[in-house]
């Protein structure tokens, strides 16, 4: 199984100009590249005895050329505009396979990034070793054992980080979930969970906090002239807050997920419509502060390397509407009723836990409901999936 651990680097000045430099290169291949196929694409079409455009050949094609016409690529490593033609030709095949949309030209300070195979890098303790600059100091060691397949160095605003893909023989590398039982989260806009033991945690909310000085940044950058220093140093101020407040919100939905993780082995959770709940225009940016998709991400991997379950309620069920208690489903509730009595049978509800009991008493009902499947005749499957099998808390899936 393949995972990559993002870790922060720590260069030096020059260190950091030759990342830049390496990022500009296999930047400049991957646009070169886009536009030659384009172009050996269409002369194709018109002459169907050319050949089809293929990485390999674009490969090739650069090598024969860049000499010449490109002497400055000799600065850097090699795999940098290698890679970069490489990942053009992977997203053409997820293009072709409906994967993915039709590739894009990068864009410079937005996808500054460079890969490197295994026989090109090194890793040792807390340093890693780029070929033509030396060793660069990490911030944390490698905590993954297993063959280093790949790494790619990118920039998020001003810091650098390392992306090392290892090959791991057991997915299951966690410790299993303490014996909890079964839980249920519901997410929320005023608290980013309720789980069904009571407990409430509220979100960092970073856009929100930050939202003044992230309005006099922008408009400081807007007042500034095009291609002036001004409104670069502006910009990258813009850049460094953007990527603190998505810091914040990252360590709060790591920290979270990694706690109901640890605590439950079966997770009842909602299978939200996001992108249906940005168009509300009042609520848009709180739904969006808190990254709900996110969330549900890493939950289902976490859970999958601790050996648990994530079981999604179907979309239209009505767990804020419906008593934990006796069954009773109210006809409406408004958004704006955060308490509510149950007309049936007197049991005071806080909406949000109410609704993270009935997730939890869903999961139960169809994790035995999914046990006891074989040999049920023609029922119909239950909404439980087990959680995809990657990484925790600042591993990046592959």
């Amino acid at each position: 199984m393949l995972i990559a651990h993002r870790v922060a680097l720590d260069p030096n000045n020059t260190q950091a100009t030759y990342f830049a430099r390496a990022a500009g290169t296999a930047r400049f291949a991957y646009n070169w590249a886009l536009a030659e196929w384009q172009r050996q694409y269409e002369a194709w079409k018109a002459d169907n005895a050319l050949p089809k455009p293929s990485q390999m050949a674009l490969r090739r094609q650069l090598n024969a050329l860049k000499r010449e016409q490109f002497p400055w690529m000799l600065e850097v490593t090699k795999n940098a505009p290698q890679m970069a033609i490489i990942q053009l030709g992977q997203a053409f095949q997820n293009f072709f396979a409906g994967r993915a949309r039709y590739p894009k030209f990068r864009k410079k300070r937005v996808h500054d990034r460079f890969s490197l195979t295994n026989d090109q890098f090194s890793v040792d303790g807390s340093r890693i070793r780029i070929p033509n600059l030396g060793w660069v100091r990490m911030r944390e060691s490698l905590r993954l054992t297993g063959k280093i397949m790949s790494a790619t160095i990118s920039r998020v605003a001003d810091r650098w980080f390392a992306s090392i893909t290892v090959d791991v023989p057991d997915s299951s590398h966690l410790p299993q979930a303490d014996n909890q039982g079964v839980g249920g989260v519901d997410l929320g806009v005023s608290a980013l969970a309720a789980i069904s033991t009571g407990e409430k945690v509220i979100g960092p909310k970073a856009q929100t906090v930050l939202l003044g000085r992230l309005r006099r940044l922008s408009r400081s950058l807007s007042r500034k002239q095009k291609g002036s220093a001004n409104r670069r140093k502006a910009k990258a101020k813009l850049a460094k807050l953007h990527a603190r407040i998505a810091s914040i919100r990252l360590d709060a939905l790591h920290k979270l997920t990694t706690d109901l993780t640890r605590r439950f082995h079966t997770i009842g959770v909602e299978d939200l419509n996001v992108r249906g709940m940005m168009k509300n225009p009042h609520l848009a940016r709180s739904i969006a502060d808190m990254s709900f998709f996110e969330f549900r991400r890493q939950l289902e991997y976490k859970a999958g390397m601790r050996g648990g379950v994530i079981v999604a309620a179907d979309r239209f069920f009505a767990s804020s509407k419906t008593c934990s208690a006796c069954g009773h489903k109210l006809e409406k509730l408004a958004l704006s009723v955060r308490e509510w009595t149950c007309p049936a049978c007197g049991t005071i509800h806080d909406r949000d836990v109410n609704a993270a009991v009935n997730l939890r008493n869903n999961a139960v009902s169809s994790t035995v409901s999914a046990r006891g499947e074989e040999g049920a005749g023609l029922r119909r499957k239950t909404k439980t999936k087990p959680a995809s099998a990657k990484q925790e808390a600042s591993f990046v899936p592959v």
